[in-house]
């Protein structure tokens, strides 16, 4: 079974948005974002990781947000088999997002042991979802 590991927000001001829910929910903070395709923080429960980010990039934001949107961005699914999720996402006429994944893994970076490397689709009435069979930093899966 899927598990949701993963929610992203965007924010125009990472710090002051991390900060609150570091203050307010005890999130800890396992790790920072800093390159050519945004800036913010990864924040855990010790469950979930929630991404707070401020987009720098037109491409990687999507083109349907853009890069001064603020709100809820993604949400990813920790999954057993990426490669039979996937089948089941085509299946469903959900599509890779050639367009980000392209650009996200132009400039990923390090600093996370290879995580946070997720494959983005495009879900229904355009809601954007992450898969990761590997899991992101700070989660129990993960």
């Amino acid at each position: 079974m899927a598990k949701i590991k993963h929610i992203a927000i965007a924010s125009q001001e990472p710090d002051k948005t991390a900060e609150f829910f570091k203050d307010v929910f005890d999130l800890q903070e396992v790790g920072k974002v800093e390159n050519a395709n945004a800036s913010g923080y990864y924040l855990s429960d010790g469950n979930v990781n929630l991404a707070i980010l401020n987009f720098r990039s037109e491409v990687v934001a999507g083109a349907e947000f853009g890069t001064g949107y603020a709100g809820i961005h993604h949400i990813g699914f920790q999954v057993d088999d990426a490669e039979d999720t996937e089948s089941r996402l085509r299946g469903k006429d959900s599509e890779p997002r050639d367009d980000i994944n392209k650009a996200m893994r132009s400039s990923m970076g390090s600093g996370h042991g290879g995580r946070n490397v997720e494959t983005k689709y495009a879900g229904p009435e355009g809601i954007m979802i992450d898969i990761s069979q590997d899991g992101w930093v700070g989660t129990d899966g993960g």
